[in-house]
């Protein structure tokens, strides 16, 4: 079943934060996705099936530079395509706004997600040594490059 992509809610916070609390050795937490609502700069996604939210993806934009934060899926909806539903709704979303790029980080021993950004033509940038705790391990750098800018264009105004 193809998921429902919308805007982050009040509503989904209970669960989006029981789903980080499932999928990651340092969860956001609920008020920390709760902060996500009132920031000009988030772009943060949920997926709902049958109205539930079973994930997520969390984004900021600056000067047509996107930075993806978090993707976390339920363990019960994985391998469904909840995952390339929410990146192709952020990529989407980048887009339409003008955005430059997306990057995130990835841990090299995740290899669903990495053959995940993969497919969707994400390329390695570079290495962060170090970045993830619990347990230690490097991120690796993923770019995926959405338009260039036109001659003399400005990605940011002042």
């Amino acid at each position: 079943m193809t998921p429902e992509i919308a805007p982050l809610a009040p509503a989904h916070l209970g669960a989006l934060a029981e789903i980080e609390a499932l999928c990651f050795s340092q969860p956001w937490s609920r008020e920390a996705l709760a902060e996500e609502l009132g920031s000009p700069c988030a772009r943060f996604l949920t997926a709902l099936v049958n109205g539930e939210a079973v994930g997520y993806v969390g984004a900021h934009a600056a000067c047509g530079e996107f930075y993806m934060d978090n993707l976390a899926v339920h363990p019960a909806h994985r391998r469904q395509g909840v995952a390339r539903a929410l990146l192709l709704a952020l990529i989407s979303l980048a887009e339409r706004e003008g955005g430059a790029f997306l990057t995130l980080e990835v841990r090299p021993s995740n290899e669903a997600a990495l053959g995940l950004y993969q497919s969707l033509g994400f390329w390695e940038a570079g290495r962060r040594k170090g970045f993830y705790e619990k347990p230690k391990e490097d991120a690796l750098i993923l770019r995926l490059d959405l338009q260039k800018p036109q001659k003399g264009e400005a990605l940011c105004s002042s």
